[in-house]
């Protein structure tokens, strides 16, 4: 033996001796970002195929993590789908349905358990930054249903009196809807701290959040944190700073996309350089398919069926991909079904936080992340819109639509350069799909499968007496009233 390898082999045992006696990683407090694009298709990501604009950051975590493809948002528009994310709940449970507007008198339930609200009773630091959505008025707001620290907009970004253009509408005859809107307002905490007026001031959105959820991350790095970052884009009207405007083939939504892509880059460099990568779930998602008649301003469904404000595939299927690092396989693909209202219960799992003792309707998916092949914890998904309607039901690869109206963007000419294109009033039947043969939910085979549709019928009759259903009349028994604005 050369006398240069006797001192290695000397120490060798003594490091394994002390290797082995390192703690086992404590995997029950991982720090949680959860971040929620707005309006954003399943196609819009580079690695769901978009086009003409590129992706790296999000491409990265999917790289590193899991992509669900048959991801579901609670339901396919703003203040409902937002609501079902943080309770867990279907939104109708909760009497949240719709996209609230700033005249509202509801709002989220003081009765209600949030994310927020479940994960700082285990200790975490909770902040949000971005859009809420969930009522106005400060009884409603993120500081009053669990989060530590608050910067962003209580509503939509296009829920202020601006025309397409940037114009201020002052004519009540020409546009009074927009007309309606009071001035937009940025708040921290729950404060007005500025007002949102031009499409300039949109441009700075995307920017400012990120260096909020940044800061948070900074101040907050040596102790368990959830930060939930929900972007007000890429909903209309587009905005997109100065280091992106133009950079893109694929025009201004193009561009928003690569900011928006950008701010993920952002999150993950200030997690690798607090060394809090290993120790972090990452989850990236949307509260809804593209708004199609915006044409150009809108993203893409990948070739699913309709958009926004339908219960056909690209209203509510969207892109989700989860990263964390040592539990979740990186590299993967999880085709299990699977929604935003399960994330609320799969948090509860992995930070053995109580449950609340209300119903909810999410299921624990942490097998799936794991990469359990066997583990199947949805086994049904139910798509209600409007004020409470059941539109359709899927087990399995089966999906049945039951007769509705619809806003189609099918055969319509959309809009361009930010302005709204027409839509079209369209009626569905009773009609079966199998996604796994047809995602785009063009072939209606319920002729051939009659044993498929009786047992789909079967779910949605139990959902009509637990949740209700105002097509059929159905009450429901087990829903809950949303909050209301407290008499002064």
């Amino acid at each position: 033996m050369k006398p240069g390898n006797f001192f290695p082999l000397l120490l060798l045992p003594v490091i394994l001796y002390f290797s082995s006696c390192q703690p086992a990683r404590d995997i029950s407090h991982p720090n949680i970002v959860l971040i929620f694009i707005d309006d954003q298709g399943y196609g819009d990501i580079g690695v769901n195929g978009a086009i003409d604009y590129n992706t790296p950051n999000i491409d990265r975590l999917a790289n590193e993590g899991m992509r669900f493809t048959n991801f579901y948002a609670a339901q396919a528009v703003c203040s409902a789908s937002r609501a079902g994310l943080l309770t867990g709940c279907y939104p109708n449970r909760i009497g949240i349905t719709g996209a609230l507007m700033p005249w509202a008198k509801i709002g989220i339930d003081t009765g209600e358990v949030t994310i927020a609200e479940m994960l700082k009773s285990a200790g975490y630091t909770t902040g949000m930054v971005g859009k809420w959505h969930l009522g106005h008025y400060r009884q409603f707001l993120p500081l009053q249903h669990g989060f530590d620290d608050y910067l962003g907009l209580p509503y939509s970004n296009d829920m202020w009196p601006v025309d397409y253009d940037g114009t201020p509408v002052t004519d009540s005859s020409s546009k009074p809807w927009k007309a309606k809107y009071p001035p937009l307002p940025l708040i921290d905490g729950n404060e007005k701290v500025a007002e949102i007026r031009t499409l300039e001031d949109q441009n700075t959105l995307t920017t400012r959040y990120t260096e909020r959820a940044v800061d948070f991350i900074t101040k907050n790095h040596d102790k368990p944190f959830f930060l939930y970052f929900a972007h007000s884009m890429v909903h209309v009207p587009l905005g997109v700073s100065d280091k992106f405007r133009g950079k893109s083939k694929q025009g201004m939504f193009g561009d928003v996309m690569m900011e928006v892509d950008w701010s993920v880059g952002e999150i993950l460099k200030t997690l690798d350089k607090y060394h809090l990568t290993k120790n972090t779930l990452v989850i990236y998602t949307s509260d809804n398919g593209p708004w199609l008649n915006f044409g150009n301003h809108a993203g893409s469904t990948g070739g699913l069926r309709e958009g926004k404000g339908t219960s056909w595939e690209g209203g509510q299927r969207e892109p989700c991909i989860m990263k964390w690092p040592g539990i979740i396989p990186g590299g993967t693909v999880c085709n299990k079904m699977a929604s935003t209202i399960d994330i609320f219960p799969t948090l509860a799992a992995i930070t053995g936080s109580a449950l609340p003792d209300h119903k909810i309707d999410g299921v624990n998916i942490l097998p799936l992340m794991k990469g359990n092949p066997e583990a199947n914890p949805r086994d049904h998904f139910l798509y209600y819109y409007q004020r409470n309607s059941l539109e359709a039901v899927r087990q399995g690869h089966w999906k049945l639509v039951f007769p509705h109206t619809y806003r189609s963007y099918e055969g319509v000419l959309p809009g361009n350069d930010g302005w709204p294109g027409p839509y079209a009033q369209k009626e569905a039947g009773l009609e079966l799909y199998d996604l796994r043969r047809d995602p785009g939910e063009e072939y209606n085979v319920i002729e051939q499968y009659p044993e498929v549709v009786e047992k789909l019928i079967k779910i949605a009759d139990q959902a009509r007496e637990d949740l209700g259903d105002d097509l059929t009349n159905h009450p429901g028994k087990n829903r809950r009233p949303p909050g209301k604005v407290e008499e002064k």
